[in-house]
This record gives C-alpha cells, sequence and structure tokens, in this order.
C-alpha cells in the first residue's frame, strides 16, 4: 500500500530543528563584497568620465575661466546674468527651437508612413527597409558631403530640377529664408530611418484581431487606421517623439559642417554658439553658465514630456 507524504512534509523535515529555547537561527547575511567589485570599474570609469565634468564645468560656470589665461576668479552668477541678457545666446536658442520644430514634426509623420507602408504587405519589403534605414547608417560627414553637391546652386541637382521645372534657382545654403529648412530636410532624409524602425516593430507585435473585427463590422481600411491602428500606437509615438525632440535640440554636428551657423548666424543653434564661445572666443567660464542653462531647458522639456505621457496612459 502506498502512502502520500502531505503537501509541505518534505520541506519540514528537510527544515532544522529549532533549538532548545524556540528560537530558529538568524539567516546569513548576504555578502555584496564580490558583488561591488564587478561594479567597481565600471564606477570608476562613470565617475571620470561623467560625474567629475560635470561636477568641474558647473564650477567652472561660476569662474572666469577663459584658455587665454591661466589664473581664474571666482564670479558668482555674473555668467549666467550676462547670458540672459546675450541677444545672441536668445537667437541661437530661436533657430534651436525652430530647427526642433521643422525637423521633429516630419520625422515622426514621415516614419509612421514610411512603416505602414512597408507594413501593408508591399512587394519587396526587404528592399524598401534597406533603402529607408541605409542613410541611417552613414556618418554625418558623409551626409553633409552628398548635400552639400546637391545643394550646390550651379551644379547641384536640386536647382538643376527646378530650372527643368521652369523655375528660379534657389540659395538652399545662402539664403537665410531658406537655409534653416536645407539643413531639415538633410536631417529628415537622414534619421527618419530610426523612427521607422520602431514604428514597424510596434506595427508588428500589434494583435490582429482588432483589425480582423474591425472589417467583419464593415469598416474600410481608412476607417481602421484611424479608429483601430493608431490608437495602439499611441505609445509609441509618444516614445519617438520624446526622443526625436531631445535629440534634435542638440543639434550641432550637421549644421556646423554643412553651413558653420550661417549664413549670418540664421542657422546657428545653441551648442556651437556655446563651442564658438568657448574655443573661439577663449571664454570657458561664460560657455559652462551657457551650457548649463541649456542643460536645465532639456530637463524641463523631458519632466513635462514625461508628464503629458503618464497622464495620456
Amino acid at each position: 500500500m502506498t502512502t502520500t507524504t502531505p503537501l509541505g512534509a518534505e520541506e519540514q523535515t528537510a527544515s532544522p530543528a529549532a533549538p532548545a529555547g524556540g528560537r530558529r537561527p538568524a539567516p546569513r547575511r548576504i555578502r555584496t563584497g564580490n558583488g561591488l567589485v564587478f561594479v567597481l570599474p565600471f564606477l570608476l570609469v562613470f565617475g571620470l568620465f561623467m560625474v567629475w565634468p560635470i561636477v568641474q564645468g558647473l564650477w567652472m560656470s561660476f569662474t572666469d575661466s577663459s584658455l587665454a589665461l591661466r589664473d581664474t576668479s571666482f564670479v558668482g552668477f555674473d555668467n549666467y546674468t550676462e547670458a540672459f541678457g546675450d541677444p545672441d545666446v536668445w537667437s541661437s536658442l530661436g533657430n534651436t527651437v525652430f530647427f526642433t520644430v521643422v525637423s521633429s514634426v516630419p520625422l515622426v509623420l514621415v516614419a509612421l508612413a514610411m512603416a505602414l507602408l512597408v507594413h501593408s504587405g508591399l512587394a519587396g519589403q526587404w528592399a524598401w527597409r534597406l533603402s529607408f534605414f541605409a542613410p541611417y547608417l552613414l556618418p554625418v560627414t558623409v551626409v553633409t558631403m552628398i548635400w552639400t553637391w546637391l545643394y550646390q546652386p550651379e551644379l547641384g541637382m536640386a536647382n538643376q530640377l527646378l530650372t527643368t521645372l521652369g523655375m528660379e534657382p534657389v540659395g538652399w545654403l545662402s539664403d537665410e529664408s531658406v537655409a534653416m529648412w536645407s539643413v531639415a530636410a538633410l536631417t529628415v532624409w537622414w534619421t527618419v530611418g530610426f523612427n521607422f524602425l520602431l514604428y514597424l516593430a510596434a506595427l508588428q507585435s500589434l494583435p490582429t484581431t482588432f483589425d480582423e473585427a474591425a472589417a467583419l463590422d464593415g469598416a474600410g481600411a481608412w476607417r481602421r487606421l484611424w479608429s483601430v491602428t493608431l490608437p495602439q500606437l499611441r505609445r509609441t509615438t509618444g516614445l519617438v517623439a520624446m526622443l526625436q525632440i531631445l535629440a534634435s535640440l542638440k543639434v550641432f554636428d550637421q549644421i556646423y559642417i554643412l553651413t558653420k551657423g550661417g549664413p549670418n548666424g540664421s542657422t546657428r543653434p545653441v551648442l556651437e554658439y556655446v563651442y564658438d564661445v568657448g574655443f573661439t572666443g577663449y571664454r570657458l567660464g561664460y560657455a559652462s553658465a551657457i551650457s548649463y542653462l541649456f542643460f536645465a531647458l532639456i530637463v524641463v522639456v523631458s519632466l513635462v514630456q514625461l508628464r503629458l505621457f503618464r497622464r495620456e496612459d
């Protein structure tokens, strides 16, 4: 005859007997020394290349530190006061905000359209995916070289196309009213592939039951897209928008190589002005103050975005 052991009886028999007095032995302390040994190299590198530069830069913003002078003195908030009254700071900030608006909106909408096009089952999907994502793999110097030739006033393809259509050539990089739009077009072509991949991954993970149910109820393709697909992509759209706004606010490379802030400072962003003040004007303390004010602005924008997305969720 087979007997069954009550559930938990093995654990009870395996557990050590309590000593006299009814007290069980105290649990062993978890030793964290071994873990700290593995984490210590990362902490050292992080502190050396992240924490220390941040602290050093913050201290520098309260001094008159300069590349042309050895001696520095504490000036308090004078650099910050000067930054608030500097018209070049405000003009470069306006350029940065304008670039963020004109680049972020198409980078979200165009990426979504590209992902929907590929997800719809278009023939030759591998070719579409490659062509959409390939520009993102190019370094900034190659991208700016390509678009410099496209924007060339006399031989560039852009003006050649306008001439063929009977229109006047445009100074894509020399006209103050057009230069920032030219940089935005370059940025959209270059970086839209990353957002395209995020949207495509989100579309491929959506359940098909809702779309099928809407189709059975008689909803057309556009109605299903607007009422079923897009609402399910709300979180992905929020993520893409937040990443894109933060990336656009920190624009520097393509503008510096393509226009160097010209013409007449019409495309100069904040980070390029910080570079000009610090490494051309040798005023490291003042440049640090401007950079920390801009850093505070980015933190505020990030917190506002997170608050809005949480409220929507």
